[in-house]
Order: C-alpha cells, then sequence, then structure tokens
C-alpha cells in the first residue's frame, strides 16, 4: 500500500450477533449473516428475518457484491487494491461460501426482508433515511465490454478498488482526484407482487429495487407501494458516490450500514404506479421502462399528477410548472429498466409542510 492510501482512516466495523435492541437509541441492529441475506433476487415468499412496528427504526448491515461476485474471492480480490485480509467484512467472506445466487438472478447481496406489522396490499411504506455509515474504508468501480452505456469502450473486464477518507469525508480516486462522498443505499425495495416468476436484483421496477437514486442520502425519503402483508422490505447496493446515469455500470460500491425508519401510511399506495421520495428541498417523482424516452414521459406523467392531485393544480398549469420549474434527469440507463427521475422544488410554492428532516 502507498503513502496515499495509508492516509485513509478505518471506519465502522461489522458486528455479528443476531438483531437485537439497542437500549440506549432505540434502534434494532440486523446484521447481514448468510442466514439475513439474498443474493441476485428479490423473493416474496422468504420468511422475514426481522418482524418489527411501523415506526420503528433499523439500523441494517450490508454487504456489496464486488468482491463476493469474483471467483477468487473477496479476500484476494481486495489484496489486489491493498486492502489487508483483516480488513475484508468477515460476513462478506461467509456469504460468498454460504448463500447462492438463483439461475437468473443479478448480482447484488440483499438483507432482509424485514417485515413491518400492519402493512397490507393498498398501503404505502415510507423509509425514512436517518443516516447512511460507511462499514469499509473502500470500495470498487467495475466494467467491461458490453457493459453501460459506451458498451464498446472497453476492451475487457476492469475493477477499480478506491479508498475512501472518512475524516475529509472523500473518495481517493487517484492522485489529485478526490471525489465527495454521498452515500445511498441503490436497491430499497419492498417484495414485489405475488404471483409472479423470479424477480432479478437488477432491473427496478414498482415495488423499488434497484432505483440508483443518488438522492436518497441521509434526510430523505423514499416512499412505495405495499404488494405483501408486512410489505417484506430489502436492502443493499450500496453506493458511497455515483454520477447521474451510472453509465458505467457501477458506482462506488461499497458495504455501508443505513439506518432506515419504517412508517405505515394506510391506503395511500392505492394508484401509485411508481416510487416517490421526498427531501427537504424537493419532492421526486421516477419514471420507468426499458426504453428512455418512455421512462422520461412516465417521469414527466408523474410530476404532473402530482402537482394536479396533491397541489390542486389544473392540467395545464401542471404541464406548464413542470416544463418551468422541474428538473429531469437519469437515474441510471445500464440495469435493463432505466430509471428518470423528476425534482420538484417546495421552494416555488409559498405554503409549507414541515418535514421530518431539517437540514
Amino acid at each position: 500500500m502507498n503513502a496515499y492510501q495509508r492516509s485513509v482512516v478505518a471506519v465502522i466495523g461489522l458486528s455479528l450477533f443476531p438483531a437485537l435492541a439497542l437500549a440506549q437509541s432505540g434502534v434494532i441492529a440486523l446484521p447481514s449473516v448468510p442466514a439475513n441475506v439474498v443474493r441476485g433476487h428479490i423473493p416474496v415468499d422468504r420468511a422475514p428475518v426481522l418482524k418489527i412496528r411501523s415506526g420503528q427504526t433499523v439500523a441494517i448491515d450490508t454487504i456489496s457484491h464486488q468482491g463476493v461476485s469474483t471467483p477468487e474471492g473477496a479476500v484476494a480480490f481486495f489484496a489486489k487494491g491493498g486492502v489487508r485480509p483483516e480488513d475484508v467484512l468477515p460476513d462478506a467472506i461467509a456469504v460468498q461460501k454460504e448463500v447462492a445466487i438463483p439461475q437468473g438472478g443479478g448480482t447484488h447481496v440483499l438483507t432482509g426482508p424485514i417485515h413491518i406489522e400492519g402493512a397490507e396490499p393498498g398501503d404505502m411504506l415510507e423509509v425514512r433515511v436517518i443516516n447512511v455509515e460507511l462499514r469499509v474504508p473502500y470500495g470498487v468501480n467495475a466494467s467491461n465490454k458490453g457493459t453501460g452505456v459506451l458498451p464498446d469502450h472497453l476492451s475487457g473486464p476492469m475493477s477499480r478498488i478506491i479508498h475512501l477518507d472518512a475524516k475529509r469525508n472523500v473518495a481517493l480516486f487517484a492522485p489529485g482526484i478526490e471525489v465527495p462522498l454521498a452515500p445511498f443505499m441503490g436497491i430499497m425495495a419492498v417484495a414485489p407482487p405475488p404471483g409472479g416468476s423470479m424477480v432479478s436484483s437488477r432491473p427496478p421496477g414498482m415495488f423499488g429495487g434497484n432505483l440508483d437514486l443518488k438522492h436518497l442520502t441521509r434526510g430523505a425519503s423514499l416512499y412505495l407501494p405495499v404488494y405483501n402483508n408486512g410489505a417484506l422490505f430489502y436492502t443493499g447496493d450500496a453506493h458511497t458516490a455515483q454520477g447521474d446515469g451510472e453509465v458505467d455500470g457501477t458506482a462506488i460500491e461499497t458495504s455501508l450500514k443505513p439506518t432506515l425508519q419504517f412508517i405505515v401510511h394506510k391506503g395511500k399506495g392505492k394508484g401509485m404506479v411508481a416510487p416517490r421520495a421526498e427531501t427537504a428541498t424537493h419532492w421526486i417523482v421516477t419514471g420507468l421502462d426499458r426504453d428512455l424516452n418512455v421512462a422520461l414521459k412516465n417521469a414527466v406523467q408523474a410530476a404532473v399528477d402530482f402537482l394536479m392531485q396533491d397541489k390542486g393544480l389544473d392540467a395545464g398549469a401542471a404541464y406548464a410548472l413542470s416544463s418551468i420549474a422541474v428538473d429531469f434527469r437519469i437515474a441510471e440507463a445500464v440495469n435493463l429498466v432505466q430509471g428518470v427521475y423528476g425534482m420538484i422544488p417546495k421552494n416555488v410554492f409559498k405554503e409549507q409542510k414541515d418535514f421530518w428532516f431539517k437540514p
């Protein structure tokens, strides 16, 4: 390891204890041991690894699939980037050995499901991002020929192990290049509607999943329609930094510990066709489709619908305000189903409702 890499700061470590109540904070801890995770898919019929009540908060250990999905194993993979064996998460090593990916599944490691008491089909689950912490001081960006927005740009596989400076809150991309950290969970999902085929963890959907929405950092809320009793929530695919589009196929993929509060809104999921989100400054609508043009249309329609239904605008005014004040951006364009989101600024409305997070 060179002098530049040695400036990296050690961060929060691993707990291998079962889910337990942390008496002082009232937060429940959920470790990412093999019994608590799945790989590559989002099951509907998996038994809950944790049951909670609406309003409770859970600190969830997650594992990046980077390193875990390599044939040489996580220890050998990360050693190529100067990571010591003792700095590789034990649960990552165990999951690689003990948890299989089903045929047709993706690569992600997901912790869950969490059963939220009282959640029923037709409800809406609000997931409040209380905090997102690093579990390890490194991450990975990887791509390959045939991958990403420029599938012919590379001639073969590429993996870049990127060290993180937690004290300065930057990723040490290369000497002279530092990227600010903004950790968030690429996948937050409820179980999809029952009765279908196996759902890969790769494409996002109505249930959430691999949205790669970089604004779901500390202080954001994600709103998901509920399709099964208990909602059955999963999370994984953690990122410490990502540009809109995630154009080479990955962000800085890192094992993180999100602390999430779950709130059930009875009956509010009826009519939801895509996930929504909210921050202290914006409402965020999403549009999903395999065709990026259709995904944009869906996001614009979602913005117009929101402004009509929630803000009382007529059709013409909602369409006009969407053109004048709403920014439409590509969340990601690399996971089969494309994602576009619209940022609706709250400050254009004189009447403001309180939001749970104050910057």
